[in-house]
């Protein structure tokens, strides 16, 4: 199966075509099939090899990623996360915070993706970021419709859970099709926001893809849903990293990657549940 993870298709080109026959003149002097290979004279130092200094020795090999390692990353992440967010409502910031915060956080979200770094300070730092962000947004739509910011966590948690379930009960299991369909729709649907957001600045309610409207809702639904095809294609990127034996450092790119789709279906949920929520002022 394709995945999206540039580090999963890299590591799994190799194979027994990438073998090289070695040039003719490396094989002269070799020792014939089970022969003993040359050795130094007894008491003569390895070539290379320091006559006082410690013999070479290999680098031990990296621990390989667990199931465990991605669950304790992803919950430092959300936990991050939460904080920041509770943070940000509790000390009542304002919309310009939220701004610089979230366009922090996609600098760094962008520097993660495109470079696959696994650095834990980039990574939850942007967790701190769209923490800060998230907290504003929730606190002023909690503001207008109380009790909407309780509903989209649980949403979110609702969407979550199903779409595990699918996947390990393997209901579904994405495709190379399906996964280059969703990479597809999500840079569609990046753009489509872009370009309303664009055109809001000349026509009140853009393309009218933010609205309280039935295209409102149809977009908003599928947005939903399209996180939950993000959350799909994150479980199988980390199967296979975990079959493949990558090293434990991944286990932060992959918590990275859930975190970042659990952050899109928070805030669709959110945005959606504003259609149908009784304005309490």
């Amino acid at each position: 199966m394709a995945s999206r993870n540039p580090i999963i298709s890299r590591t799994g080109t190799f194979s027994r075509s990438t073998w090289t026959t070695p040039p003719p003149g490396a094989m002269y002097g070799t020792p014939p099939y089970g022969g003993q290979p040359y050795a130094p004279p007894y008491g003569a130092e390895p070539y290379g090899a320091h006559p006082y200094g410690a013999q070479p020795y290999a680098p031990p090999a990296a621990r390989p990623m667990t199931i465990d390692d991605v669950v304790v990353r992803g919950l430092t992440m959300l936990g991050t996360l939460v904080l920041s967010a509770a943070l940000a409502w509790y000390f009542n910031l304002g919309p310009g915070v939220a701004g610089l915060a979230a366009l922090v956080g996609l600098v760094l979200g962008l520097i993660v993706s495109f470079r696959q770094s696994t650095n834990p300070a980039l990574i939850l730092g942007y967790a701190v970021a769209y923490g800060v962000a998230i907290g504003v947004i929730s606190r002023v739509a909690d503001a207008i419709f109380h009790g909407i910011v309780v509903q989209a966590v649980l949403g979110t948690m609702v969407a979550f859970g199903g779409t595990l379930a699918v996947y390990a009960l393997r209901i579904f299991r994405p495709t190379p099709k399906f996964t280059k369909f969703v990479v597809a729709a999500g840079f569609a649907a990046v753009g489509l926001m872009l370009l309303n957001w664009i055109a809001g600045f000349f026509v009140d309610g853009g393309l009218g893809l933010r609205t309280d409207s039935p295209l409102g809702w149809i977009f908003s639904l599928l947005m939903i849903l399209l996180g939950c095809f993000f959350l799909l294609l994150d479980f199988a990127d980390i199967e296979q990293s975990v079959q493949m034996g990558l090293p434990e450092r991944y286990s932060w790119l992959m918590a990275f990657g859930l975190t970042l789709s659990l952050v899109w279906l928070y805030l669709e949920i959110l945005r959606f549940l504003q259609y149908f929520s009784g304005d309490n002022e």
